[in-house]
């Protein structure tokens, strides 16, 4: 896996630029850019910084999406994205529709 374009990919889907990431998170905007392009290796510790500030775990973060999941599978990936907020709203959704 390469872990860069994986922070990119995460990082894009949140609608987020390099630079909101890199505030968010602590790091330089420079280092993440050099990350996600593979000129630098990031440690577990920098990492953990970036999967959190996403809302996201470390499993999340390697658990790249195949072909084989289930409408289930892709329903939770999403929910674990949402802050708690969003998961309200979104309970308060699911019970409007399931009447």
């Amino acid at each position: 896996m390469e872990i860069g374009k994986r922070i990119m990919e995460l990082r894009e889907a949140a609608g987020w630029t390099t630079n909101r990431l890199a505030n968010l998170c602590g790091l330089s905007q420079s280092f993440l850019r050099s990350v996600e392009l593979g000129e630098k290796g990031i440690s577990v510790e920098n990492l953990q910084l970036i999967c959190d500030t996403l809302h996201i775990s470390l499993r999340d973060f390697f658990d790249v999406p195949s072909d084989q999941d289930t409408e289930q599978d892709r329903l939770l990936r999403q929910i674990t994205k949402l802050t708690s907020e969003q998961k309200l709203a979104l309970i308060s959704f699911l019970e409007t529709i399931a009447k």
